[in-house]
This record gives C-alpha cells, sequence and structure tokens, in this order.
C-alpha cells in the first residue's frame, strides 16, 4: 500500500475488520469518560459563511424557506499529548461539536495508554458547525449530502488553515501545521455528516482517508437541482446501489468504520425511494467487503437514529481501529 508520494505503509492486518453486533444493553466505554489524565486546551471561534469561497450560503440549490447560518462555529481540541512543531494528526467532526466530547476523553486517555493496541495518536479534533438545517434545499444538506469533492475542499482549503491562523490557537501552538499526508487525517460524522464523511474520502482520497460514520445517509437525499445530479441521480444511494460506485471503482486507500441502528430510519417503500438507512448501511459494507477494503461496520441492535448509547459503546473501539497503524510521515 501506499499513501503521500507513494510512502510505503505498514499493513495494518485484519484485526477488528468485519461485520459486529452491539446490543440490545449497552455501556459507556470507560476510556470515553473522564479518568483523570492530563487535559490538553480547547479553543472556539466562528467562521462566516458570506465569506467563504466555497460556503457562502447562496447557493442556487438552497430553498430560501429554510435559514443558513450567518457563522459557523469551530471547536479544536488539542491533547496534551501533541507536542507543537510536529506535523498534527486531525479528526474532523461534523456537525460540530458533535461527538467532540467523547473524542476529547479518547484522547486523554489514549494517547497515553500504556497498551500499544489502544493506543491513539495525538490528533487535533476540529468539530466543524453545518451551515444550517437539514436536508434538500439546506445549506446543511449541500454541505453534506452533495456528491462530490466540494466538502473535502472546504475543510482542507477553509477551515483547517483558519484553525492554524487562529490567534488563540497560534498563542498556545505558534507551529501548529496539520499534516499533508492523507494517512493522518479522519473524519467522524452522523447521518448525513457520515455521507459527509466517506465522501471526504471516497471523492478525494489524497486529503483523507480514514472514516467513521453513524447511522450514515447513504440514501438518496442529494438536492433534486444539484448538478451533481446529472452523474449522480441517486445520491449518496450509488456508493451501493444503481451504480455501485463501490463495486465498480478502483479501491481506493480507506479505513472505514460503518454503524447502523436496527430501529434507524426507513421508508415503507425502501427500494423504490431510496431513503432505507439499515438497507443503505448493509449494502454498503457489503460493497466495502467484496472489494477488499479495511471496514467495520457495527449493527447496533434496539436501538435509533444516531443513537447516543451505541456511540458512547463503541466510539473508543471505532477510533482505535480507524487510526491502526498510523505512522507520522513528517509532511
Amino acid at each position: 500500500m501506499s499513501g503521500l508520494g507513494g510512502r510505503a505503509l505498514t499493513d495494518p492486518g485484519t484485526d477488528g475488520d468485519g461485520d459486529f453486533e452491539v446490543g440490545p444493553t449497552y455501556t459507556t466505554q470507560p476510556d470515553l469518560t473522564d479518568r483523570g489524565a492530563r487535559k490538553g486546551k480547547s479553543f472556539q471561534f466562528s467562521m462566516t459563511l458570506a465569506e467563504s469561497e466555497i460556503f457562502d450560503g447562496k447557493d442556487a440549490t438552497l430553498d430560501r424557506s429554510k435559514p443558513v447560518n450567518a457563522t459557523r462555529s469551530i471547536s479544536v481540541y488539542v491533547p496534551d499529548a501533541y507536542r507543537d512543531g510536529t506535523r498534527a494528526a486531525v479528526l474532523v467532526i461534523q456537525d460540530g461539536p458533535g461527538e467532540l466530547n467523547l473524542v476529547r476523553n479518547a484522547l486523554d486517555n489514549l494517547t497515553v495508554a500504556t497498551d500499544p493496541a489502544r493506543k491513539l495518536p495525538a490528533f487535533v479534533a476540529v468539530a466543524v458547525q453545518n451551515g444550517g438545517n437539514d436536508a434538500q434545499g439546506s445549506e446543511r444538506g449541500l454541505e453534506y449530502d452533495t456528491m462530490s469533492d466540494r466538502y473535502a475542499r472546504f475543510i482542507d482549503l477553509e477551515v483547517l488553515p483558519a484553525v492554524e491562523q487562529n490567534s488563540s490557537v497560534k498563542a498556545a501552538y505558534p507551529n501548529l501545521r496539520f499534516t499533508k499526508d492523507a494517512q493522518g487525517r479522519a473524519a467522524l460524522g452522523c447521518s448525513s455528516g457520515g455521507a459527509a464523511a466517506l465522501s471526504m474520502g471516497w471523492f478525494r482520497p489524497e486529503l483523507f482517508s480514514r472514516i467513521i460514520t453513524y447511522s450514515g445517509t447513504f440514501v438518496d437525499q442529494q438536492d433534486s437541482d444539484a448538478a451533481e445530479e446529472a452523474e449522480y441521480p441517486l445520491g449518496a444511494w450509488e456508493y451501493h446501489s444503481s451504480k455501485s460506485l463501490i463495486a465498480n471503482s478502483a479501491r481506493k486507500e480507506l479505513r472505514i468504520f460503518l454503524n447502523v441502528n436496527e430501529s434507524d430510519l426507513r421508508s415503507t417503500d425502501a427500494e423504490s425511494t431510496h431513503h432505507n438507512w439499515v438497507m443503505a448501511n448493509r449494502r454498503t459494507a457489503a460493497a466495502l467487503k467484496s472489494k477488499g477494503y479495511h471496514y467495520r461496520f457495527v449493527f447496533g441492535r434496539g436501538r435509533g437514529h444516531c443513537d447516543a448509547a451505541v456511540k458512547s459503546a463503541t466510539l473508543a473501539d471505532a477510533l482505535i481501529w480507524v487510526w491502526r497503524s498510523y505512522e507520522p510521515s513528517g509532511e
């Protein structure tokens, strides 16, 4: 396998790959709680949508009855184990702050773990608020459900540089720079945020390679008047059905964690409307397996959409699995 510039990567093996079930009872993983480890530093600032060159809140596909946020909040957590001046690995969290509290505890506890099999790299967590509202015609839907590299470019070209240049961040970490190596860049999201995470890696695998999705919206939720409809008329449903993008494309350098829950969103006429979350996630997992990807699929029994108990019972292991074999490149 190769990553940035053809750099040889350590084969992570297949431990933890495959299909799993959890529930119907759930216990929060201890590593996702405050266990008294040394804390890092938290930062928060806002970005103005109107000043963005990629998502300015004025897209022609937007339904004007759905409000667009004037600003988006950016929350940043730098773990105590990070050393200023080293190229920082990063996890981008959609719908910020999203799962940031859980991730923060995992970083505190697992960057100093004595068991190498459960140790996390000292990545920086960046939680990005969506642009507002939900589903077709919304700014959030435009950002997350569109089948293109637009959101990945937004994170790479606007959000991560804004974090590096933020005055509070610079005061504490004057030499913080994010790695350009895709193997050191991960994305996490739930629902449409999960679809965004997968699309970040799918359309720009040279930018993001480690993906965690909960209740991913791998269904037809792209705006019907989006330009991308011409190539992907069924939106994210195309990953696993119709065009079968995963099956019919060359395997990309991605590690992908997927979750769906027993009572997740589904329509009564799912096959014709392309809106069955359970079916969509099962098909996506099957396509990844068939294509030889490193994937981990977790089915949550007795729970619904983006369930907090499922996340609390699985996210530490998901982070450990998705970051497995990461070795900083210095780039």
